[in-house]
């Protein structure tokens, strides 16, 4: 039901179906990125991605995921796009710059491109709280990018 009389409201949509999907994920902390990867490809193989509309590629760092991801977005091969990663505090100044970075590289991605793209690069302070969350944050990005692609289909 609409929140306000006599509007069209766009409902989430969180089906899959004949959407294509990329997803890019740091190598950098990789049991980290293994289980974001995990949650991200169970849910959208959950929200009716078929397994060959995914396609997936691997970069180096956090750094390198805004390149990869722009490459694929100007494609035109792709409804929606993830990140994958971790950036975990060190004792240098390195933390905060790679964290800001690359999201704000994923960010100018996004809006230059109109291809949604879910940004689950975790920025943690240590290993225990990056391994709490990697599942649950994969997952959340699969859902937050069909939500996205199907949004952007309905407006347009």
């Amino acid at each position: 039901m609409p929140r306000c009389q006599d509007i069209k409201e766009i409902e989430p949509k969180l089906d899959g179906s004949g959407l294509r999907v990329g997803v890019v994920m740091s190598r950098f902390n990789p049991n980290v990125g293994d289980g974001l990867l995990s949650g991200c490809c169970k849910e959208l193989a959950r929200l009716g991605v078929a397994a060959a509309d995914v396609t997936m590629a691997t970069v180096p760092g956090a750094l390198e995921l805004p390149l990869v991801l722009q490459t694929m977005a100007q494609s035109g091969r792709f409804d929606a796009l993830v990140a994958l990663g971790a950036v975990i505090r060190g004792e240098t100044y390195h933390f905060e710059i790679v964290s800001n970075e690359s999201a704000r590289g994923i960010t100018d991605v996004q809006l230059a491109t109109g291809i949604p793209i879910a940004n689950a690069v975790l920025t943690t302070e240590n290993d225990d709280q990056a391994e709490v969350r990697m599942v649950q944050k994969g997952t959340e990005a699969a859902q937050a990018a069909i939500e996205m692609a199907n949004l952007l289909k309905a407006v347009k």
